[in-house]
């Protein structure tokens, strides 16, 4: 018999792992859905097969029924706050799986805190952005005991993933560590692309011909997130595929964990420097791509293209 599946959170993310969870997997019982906003639940909910979800108004009610509970919530506070919250309750031999980008040191506290209650506990961060998550292209990385990370993977390469990166019988933070660490390449390329597109707009050579370059000679996400500079989707959509308030957490863990480690990062410094602006710009709806408008006017150009 299939496990009972729980998911706690629907932001850009979540949302679109949750339909995958659902559309995908062998769920032989409906997948309990709680998010803080019901009604972003209830959305979600009649966009799925019918009868294959229910929602419930309460983390106990997630957690209560469920052998293994996924989360995916926005930041370290969040998340330490939803689990303690499920920790509240009988939670003896339930399996949690995190999804959530936080700092490796939360990662690994939030499984001892489980543990602690004779639960257990999985760390899945996923590389990709939104639309990865909708077509279950994302990667996963996995941490924790081998035993446990194996009852994880049949939801991740095929359902939610493309891939998988298995750190199977390292510590939890091991997972959240690589995903700090990876999500500066994504800060730096969107910082090297804005700063690329500036240049080539203000000294004669043009977009166009810099997008041609890009997506002959780097295929994927530079092509992608060119594209989205190109367009002026990085000032005109209501709700950011990457909130800068998100990006500058993620900033604050990797250069947190340069400076334990007696490492200078100084691509993120400056590009977490921008995302300042971007926030005194655009506030909570400001995206990371939102990095371009900045260097725009830095150049006595206007944010918007």
């Amino acid at each position: 018999m299939a496990p009972q599946l729980s998911w706690i959170g629907l932001g850009n993310m979540g949302r679109g792992m949750c339909k995958n969870l659902v559309e995908k997997s062998d769920l032989d019982k409906p997948l309990i859905i709680f998010n803080r906003t019901t009604r972003r639940a209830r959305d979600l909910q009649v966009q799925l097969p019918h009868g294959k979800s229910t929602v419930v108004e309460t983390i106990e009610d997630a957690v209560g029924k469920a052998d293994i509970i996924f989360t995916c919530l926005g930041d370290d506070a969040a998340i330490t706050d939803a689990i303690s919250t499920a920790l509240k309750g009988n939670v003896k031999g339930k399996l949690f799986v995190d999804c959530s980008t936080v700092h490796p040191d939360t990662t690994n506290k939030l499984s001892m805190s489980i543990e602690e209650k004779g639960a257990h506990f999985v760390a899945c961060p996923v590389f990709g952005a939104p639309a990865m998550a909708e077509s279950g292209q994302l990667v996963c990385v996995l941490a924790g005991p081998k035993a446990l990370v194996e009852k994880v993977k049949p939801y991740c390469k095929g359902v939610m993933g493309r891939a998988e990166i298995d750190f199977s019988d390292q510590a939890p933070g091991k997972a959240t560590h690589l995903k700090i660490i990876g999500n500066t390449f994504i800060l730096n390329m969107v910082e090297t692309l804005s700063e690329g597109h500036t240049l080539a707009e203000k000294s004669g050579l043009g977009s166009d011909n810099l997008h041609t370059f890009i997506e002959t000679m780097f295929p994927g996400p530079y092509t992608a997130y060119s594209g989205r500079l190109m367009s002026g989707d990085y000032y005109k959509r209501e709700e950011p595929l990457f909130g800068v308030d998100l990006a500058r957490k993620d900033a604050k863990h990797a250069l947190s964990l340069a400076t334990d480690a007696g490492v200078r990062m100084k691509d993120v410094e400056v590009a977490d420097g921008h995302l300042a602006d971007v926030q005194k710009a655009k506030g909570s709806k400001g995206d990371i791509a939102g990095i371009y408008g900045v260097v725009r006017q830095e150049a006595g150009l206007k944010f918007e293209n």
